[in-house]
């Protein structure tokens, strides 16, 4: 497919990305992240070094915090498959940078939502679950740990991040992220509060939903980014929410009401 569509820039965006699914398919996960990312690098190789190859990093790589803010320089020390994999194709990127010319970066993107956002995903589980409620399509919803920390952003602004990579003069990898940290309660309180809602009278938590080995706090440091890239965020995390909140509550309303037998 390279050989015949010979691009300019390559964004390999392709991973099994939902990260607790990767205990259940380790395997399956590495061969998808780490392998894969390989196999497409081989192919710039082979066909046309010139060609610019974006690959998706992920801040689930720094895991088990060393520091935080988590930087460009931060050691990395993932706490899944998923994060385990991402390593591996960080350094495979950074590996044939330096062995072959290639253009190749990794951007390390913290975590980027948007109404797209698969529903297993839980920025998406909140928004949709509280517009179901809200509707009166269902009456709660169960969560994990509440009290683990991310750092959330638009995945609009993540994606010019992406391309302004790839326009620079050297091939330099960098950290995306917003550097503001919440914890899941905050954003079940927003969601909820978008709808018109009170949390705590629906949403219950399920052990089940607990990770083997949790990632509790991630936030990162995208001074470079914005330094160097002349990057920043655009959409607040109050504004992101709203936005998600809206369009699950447009898109419920919007669907066929189920048939009652």
């Amino acid at each position: 497919m390279i050989d015949e569509t010979r691009p300019h820039e390559l964004y390999n965006l392709a991973a099994m990305s939902f990260v607790p699914a990767s205990w259940d398919q380790p395997m399956l996960t590495g061969e998808f992240n780490s392998q894969g990312v390989t196999r497409a690098l081989e192919a710039v190789r082979h066909v046309d070094p010139a060609i610019r190859f974006y690959q998706a990093s992920s801040s689930e790589m720094f895991g088990k915090v060393r520091e935080v803010p988590q930087t460009e320089q931060t050691p990395f020390y993932p706490r899944s498959p998923y994060g385990v994999s991402k390593v591996f194709a960080h350094y495979i990127t950074v590996n044939y940078r330096e062995s072959y010319n290639l253009f190749a970066v990794s951007g390390i993107l913290f975590n980027h939502e948007s109404p797209r956002r698969g529903l297993e995903f839980v920025t998406r589980k909140v928004t949709d679950g509280a517009a179901r409620i809200k509707l009166g399509l269902a009456d709660s919803l169960s969560l994990g740990n509440l009290d683990a920390h991310r750092d959330w952003g638009f995945a609009g602004d993540y994606v010019r991040a992406m391309w302004l990579m790839l326009q620079q003069d050297q091939a330099e990898d960098f950290v995306i992220a917003t550097g503001e940290s919440r914890s899941v309660r905050e954003l079940v309180e927003v969601a909820f509060h978008h709808a018109g809602l009170d949390w705590r009278k629906h949403v219950r938590t399920d052990p089940k939903l607990l990770r083997p080995a949790e990632v509790d706090h991630l936030i990162g440091d995208a001074s470079r980014a914005r330094r160097v890239l002349g990057w920043q965020p655009t959409i607040t995390f109050d504004g992101l929410v709203e936005m998600m909140v809206k369009e699950d509550l447009r898109r419920l309303q919007a669907a066929p009401a189920p048939i009652r037998g």
